[in-house]
């Protein structure tokens, strides 16, 4: 006890008191401008160098000393526990621009939740589809309530991702569910995408080199965190027969930052190889070709693991939609396929492996997206920010 009451008086006398701030310097290897860029600083290292901090208590800002958004996440909530995971924000990275510094500091009073960008949800009241968007584009999953005699008509089977195009920054989901017509533009958008049993934007199966096998509606769902710049959630599947007794059963996770038009999607498949099988199966994540509705051109880059559809849609209110897939570097790729309704790209996968992709949409009437030209060199540039990730290349206590 005396030595530690020496040390505190020693510390005292010297001066020495708690850092108040962090600076973070982020690095970027490309030479290509990188808009809406993610920096997640791990809260292990902001705890390390701050250590008497709070999570509410803490602000970003960057090189100008302006306050920038920030979102803390927490993937284990319902702990009641502090199981802090990253502080997220975002830089718009200019063409050239190798490097920028950011400060975390901590404040004397909480600091508000920022405007949000992002959001998922649950949709009991819709034969339970799960829902999200972001400041870009809106999505959807089916899910197992609307497989019961109660969804009437609308009854389905399906794990396609379905799109819904919108016009404004600002988040709709809600308000789209509660007036219902959403497949009339008001203004806002609309949902114009027929994903039916197909792929949809982005869906998965197996691919057995000539037909697909896909999962039932998801069975389970979890939001992990939500906003404002940052949602992640999971869903799980059952197993279905992907042929020769094979069992497959599925879970994503997907990420969806602010101002972004894919998603970051982890699905990882569980499954017992066939006797005398090879232990591994292909994966097909597709894109759905609406040719009774549109016309589509098609791109796509190999190397660079990416394929897209451009779809330009015969009822003038629907306009023009890109859709894309692009492979994570460290997928195997196993070629291109189609069906007669998707496009598909394939992976090799083993039991238990996680496949790592982005998949998503951009509407011209967005006002982003003028041209196929244009949605394929989103893709590209973002099959390059997928290969050379920005960095944190140094956290250091002021």
């Amino acid at each position: 006890m005396k030595k530690i009451i020496l040390a505190l008086l020693v510390c005292s006398a010297l001066g020495v008191r708690a850092a108040e701030k962090i600076v973070v310097t982020v690095t970027n290897d490309l030479d290509i401008a990188r808009p809406a860029e993610v920096v997640a600083v791990p809260f292990s290292e902001i705890q390390r160098l701050l250590p008497d901090m709070l999570f509410d208590h803490l602000v970003v800002k960057d090189t100008t000393g302006e306050v920038i958004p920030a979102q803390g996440t927490n993937f284990q909530p319902e702990e009641h526990h502090d199981y802090y995971r990253d502080l997220v924000f975002q830089h718009d990275f200019a063409a050239g621009e190798k490097s920028a510094t950011f400060t975390i500091e901590k404040t004397a009073t909480t600091v508000p939740p920022y405007p949000a960008k992002v959001f998922a949800r649950y949709v009991p009241e819709r034969f339970d589809d799960f829902a999200w968007e972001n400041d870009r584009v809106a999505h959807r999953i089916y899910g197992p309530g609307l497989d019961t005699p109660a969804a009437g008509g609308s009854r389905m089977i399906s794990s396609g991702v379905d799109v819904w195009c919108k016009r404004v920054r600002y988040l709709i989901v809600d308000r789209w569910y509660v007036k219902g017509h959403y497949h009339t533009d008001t203004g806002e958008g609309l949902d114009m995408y027929d994903v039916g049993t197909n792929r949809g934007c982005g869906g998965t199966g197996v691919w057995d080199g000539q037909k697909l096998s896909v999962s039932y509606n998801w069975k389970t769902c979890k939001v992990l965190a939500n906003g404002p710049l940052r949602v992640v959630f999971e869903l799980t599947y059952e197993p279905w027969d992907a042929g020769n007794g094979v069992k497959v059963s599925e879970t994503k996770r997907f990420t969806v930052d602010a101002g972004h038009n894919l998603d970051e999607i982890e699905s990882t498949f569980d499954f017992a190889p066939a006797p005398g099988a090879s232990g591994e199966l292909t994966i097909a994540i597709g894109l759905t070709k609406h040719s009774k509705q549109a016309t589509a051109a098609t791109a796509q880059d190999e190397k660079a693991a990416w394929i897209s559809l451009w779809e330009d849609f015969r009822n003038p209110m629907s306009g023009n939609l890109g859709t894309g897939v692009i492979l994570a570097p460290a997928a195997r790729l196993a070629g291109l396929a189609e069906t007669p309704n998707d496009r598909l790209i394939l992976a090799r996968v083993k039991p238990g492996e996680t496949l790592r992709y982005a998949a998503g949409a951009g509407w011209a009437q967005s006002g982003d997206f003028a041209s196929k030209d244009d949605w394929s060199a989103y893709l590209a540039s973002w099959a390059k920010r997928l290969q050379s990730p920005i960095k944190i290349a140094k956290i250091e206590a002021q």
